[in-house]
């Protein structure tokens, strides 16, 4: 068996990583707390989708693999899979906040789009994964499989939670720091349960490497986090007022 290295770079990846994840968690928060106050344009929710889904989830598992490392074994990425790894984290974060949005105070509604949204969470991590080229052969421990689902799970219910409960920017901020652990704990669990073995007589993979995917994806996802942060920040919502708008009806504009 080969020997796999997941920090290739130290504490670099998984530290940039984490800050990725709760950067993202941070803005996607903060736009739901938008979606809810007076006429709650639905907009917001696509943005929150974006902020969680794309920089939160999918970035910081693009960032952690770049420290990602086979002994003896070379590593290119699928461009079209990894894209479509980041639709699926995106569309699946939508369906759970479309979910608990409708119904905020139904457990049963908590329940299904946090499970909704963390087996969507892990399909994009293994879709990911599968973009993954290698000239060794790649197989995973079922087990520590299961467990990174169930990890996924927890993590996407306890998400749409805070999307519902928090208000105020130093709430946001302490939930964006747990948030964060979450995403990473089950990315690295789910790093955990691959394998690497020598492979005879296969031909070099084929596709992009990690830094050739890395710097134009930076660059945009810095140009978007920007974009809702200045955004959010020259939009007037009364920010300590926010919890008693947030719970207002959709279509009521409060009044001051």
């Amino acid at each position: 068996m080969l020997e796999i290295h997941h920090f290739s770079y130290g504490l670099v990846t998984p530290v940039l990583a984490y800050v990725m994840s709760v950067v993202g968690s941070l803005l996607g928060l903060r736009c739901v707390a938008r979606s809810r106050i007076g006429a709650g344009h639905p907009g917001w929710l696509v943005a929150a989708a974006v902020a969680l889904g794309g920089t939160g989830i999918w970035v910081m598992h693009f960032i952690a693999m770049l420290g990602f490392s086979i002994n003896g074994a070379s590593i290119r990425y699928n461009v079209p899979i990894t894209l479509l790894s980041a639709i699926i984290a995106m569309v699946v974060v939508w369906i759970g906040l479309s979910i608990v949005n409708r119904r905020p105070k139904r457990a049963s509604a908590l329940l299904g789009g946090g499970t909704v949204t963390g087996l969507g969470v892990g399909t994009m991590h293994y879709s990911g994964m599968y973009a993954m080229n290698s000239d060794a052969i790649i197989d995973y421990d079922m087990r520590i499989v299961a467990l990174s689902i169930v990890i996924a799970v927890v993590a996407a219910t306890a998400a749409l939670w805070f999307t519902l409960h928090v208000r105020g920017w130093f709430a946001t901020g302490g939930a964006a720091l747990i948030m964060g652990v979450a995403v990473c704990g089950m990315h690295y669990t789910g790093m955990a349960a691959m394998r690497a073995h020598h492979a005879m007589h296969l031909s070099p993979p084929s596709g992009a490497g990690a830094v050739q995917l890395l710097t134009p994806l930076i660059t945009i996802v810095s140009i978007v986090a920007m974009g809702l942060l200045l955004h959010l920040g020259v939009t007037n919502v009364g920010e300590f007022g926010e919890t008693a708008d947030d719970t207002a009806p959709h279509g009521y504009w409060p009044t001051r």
